[in-house]
């Protein structure tokens, strides 16, 4: 298994390039290494393979729907926190019952920053605990 020494590790499985360049670039600037998959099937070989400290999955992708990619995370490493986002406003409950916690992605550059940070045991500078909502 891989492990960064030091620095917690978040996956991040998006088949949007765009949407993982955001992500890494917000989360490696708070100290975080980010692995990221392009697809369900790339996110779940990097989730068996390697220790991260939370997964971010989209709902919609090719192939695997991000309930689908929860449900076999959940079943390879149950204690790894997962926050689904989606550009949706209804998700199915079964989906929103396999994650930790649910953002929508017009939301996500004010809310994932804060949420991964509670879910990962930190306390963001700057940030307030009121501000971290699920």
């Amino acid at each position: 298994m891989f492990n960064y020494p030091g620095r917690q590790t978040i996956l991040c499985i998006d088949d949007d390039d765009g949407i993982l360049r955001y992500q890494r670039a917000l989360f490696e600037r708070r100290g975080y290494k980010v692995l990221t998959a392009t697809s369900a099937r790339q996110g779940l070989q990097i989730a068996a393979a390697c220790v991260v400290a939370a997964v971010i999955v989209d709902y919609h992708m090719p192939e695997m729907n991000g309930h689908e990619v929860a449900t076999e995370i959940k079943r390879l490493r149950p204690q790894v926190p997962i926050v689904m986002l989606s550009s949706d406003d209804e998700i199915p409950k079964p989906a929103l019952n396999a994650v930790d916690a649910f953002v929508s992605k017009n939301e996500a550059p004010h809310r994932l920053l804060p949420i991964i940070t509670r879910i990962c045991g930190e306390k963001p500078s700057g940030f307030q605990e009121s501000r971290i909502t699920t």
